[in-house]
């Protein structure tokens, strides 16, 4: 039976909604964690608090699946079907799926209904279809031997979540790592676990084998921890903030030397050339800036721009600003809900307080809405005037704050691009063609968009440079290569 979205927010508002822990016939004996709504912090359910010996069970029951063959030996066609019905499920249910992000994450329920749950969708169908269509490879032998290039599954996954997108999160680790023949266990953010916990029940009744697919839900070092040193997990593919990656990289160290791919932070750029087409642009810089609250790793939160431009195109993106209403995220009108956590909200509060004290100049927002909800709510805000020294350029934010620097030539447009630690993302707009050859070239970022702000599609792999991360891809078919490993079989006559 399918659920609509106000009987997902009634569940909310009754505090019935829950996410516990799924391993394949084991008794958790987790606790439960309360779990507060960002729109107005209120107690909307629980979900279980997990722990190592959670962990343990939930990697035991997944090396023995992988063993058994039961889905790993299973044929890719066969595969194929039982993910071709798990994405049918998640299209029937994606109105409840996207309402349980909308209050999990505070996200606007427009965004999570047209953006959110398409685009986990689309990733399923995808994966799904390209599983058995991935072929070997047959090595220029001479012909007294034979040398077959394969690939295997690598065996059992961790896929550690953030609670910025948890749906379509979950879809770009667990789509192509269970296609792929793997058994994977998910762990999700503990702020946002609800939609992760409903596409796990759908897997099972789409025929994913339970101890295939397993939940782990609770606190970072209580389930995050023991899952990068267990020394029977084989990759941990994680999406966060660059301080939990090089956790993980220490984990790997200090047990099995198991493969760790991390998606981390970001400080993009958005480079805007004197010869740009403004009113072209202002739609893409402000969803760059300001889309899901800039609660997104690939936010554009460093404009910069041509000297002799910028009042310009300040003066349009503060006309644009009037069309993202900030408000409770249920209503379908909204553009911009509340941050996700009270602590979250103190941190993005702090660049409001430090930015002007470093010389940065307000152009628009800057204001709290203390009005609204839980009072986690920040205006999208422009700041004018930030210089490369100023912890509003360097520090990635995470809420709807940004920074603009202006340049005179190409040269510096593209070293104030590179100024950052980061390299995850970066867009910029010009009509010269010859340019944008160059510019797309020389900025240091997994993905560049012209004219436009994007982070590709489903066929191409999205990761970063620098300490955005390394050691794989999200998307494409490049991400099955994180999840399998090469092996030669040589024939000899």
């Amino acid at each position: 039976m399918t659920v609509t979205k106000e009987q997902v927010f009634a569940l909310a508002e009754e505090g019935k909604l829950w996410a516990g822990n799924l391993i394949d016939g084991y008794t958790s004996t987790a606790g439960k964690l309360e779990n507060r709504t960002p729109i107005d912090n209120s107690l909307i359910g629980y979900i279980a608090d997990g722990d190592a010996r959670d962990v343990d069970a939930a990697v035991k029951v997944a090396r023995d699946t992988f063993e058994s063959g039961i889905w790993s030996h299973l044929s890719p066609g066969e595969r194929k079907k039982v993910m071709i019905r798990w994405a049918q499920l998640l299209e029937e249910h994606s109105e409840e799926l996207a309402a349980l992000d909308c209050v999990d994450a505070g996200k606007p329920i427009t965004e999570c209904l047209n953006t959110d749950m398409p685009a986990t969708i689309d990733t399923f169908y995808w994966y799904a279809e390209a599983v058995d269509k991935i072929f070997g490879k047959v090595a220029p032998t001479g012909h007294d031997a034979l040398g077959l290039i394969v690939t295997e599954p690598i065996g059992v996954v961790g896929a550690v979540l953030p609670w910025n997108f948890p749906a379509q999160m979950f879809a770009w680790k667990v789509a192509p790592a269970l296609a792929a023949g793997n058994s994977v266990i998910v762990k999700p953010a503990e702020l946002t676990s609800l939609s992760a916990f409903r596409m796990i029940e759908l897997a099972y009744e789409a025929g994913v084998p339970k101890g295939a697919l397993s939940l782990v839900c609770g606190l970072g070092e209580k389930v995050g921890e023991p899952l990068g040193r267990h020394m029977d997990v084989d990759i941990v593919s994680f999406t966060g903030s660059t301080e939990v990656g090089r956790y993980f990289l220490k984990y790997s160290a200090e047990s099995n030397l198991k493969e760790i791919v991390l998606e981390c932070g970001g400080k993009s750029p958005q480079v805007v050339f004197e010869d740009a087409d403004l009113d072209a642009a202002v739609p893409h810089i402000l969803s760059a800036a300001f889309w899901n609250m800039s609660e997104n790793c690939s936010c554009g939160s460093r404009l910069i721009v041509h000297e002799s431009i910028k009042d310009q195109l300040l003066d349009k993106l503060t006309s644009g600003l009037t069309d993202w209403k900030v408000g409770n995220p249920m209503d379908e009108s909204v553009a911009i809900g509340p941050m996700v956590e009270e602590a979250h909200f103190m941190k993005v509060k702090s660049f409001l307080d430090i930015t002007p004290k470093e010389g940065g100049r307000l152009v628009t927002g800057g204001n709290i809405r203390g009005d609204l909800g839980s009072g986690w709510y920040i205006e999208p805000t422009i700041f004018d005037n930030v210089t490369p020294d100023m912890t509003l350029f360097q520090q990635e934010v995470f809420g709807p704050i940004l920074a603009v620097s202006t340049f005179k030539t190409e040269e510096e447009a593209i070293a104030l691009a590179n100024n950052t630690s980061y390299g995850l993302a970066a867009s910029f707009y010009s009509q010269n063609v010859q340019r944008t050859m160059r510019v797309a070239r020389a900025i240091k970022a997994g993905t560049v968009s012209v004219n436009g702000f994007s982070e590709g599609d489903i066929t191409t792999p999205f990761g970063g440079f620098k300490q955005s991360g390394f050691g794989g891809k999200d998307n494409g078919l490049e991400a099955f290569e994180q999840y399998v490993q090469t092996k030669v079989i040589w024939y000899m006559n």
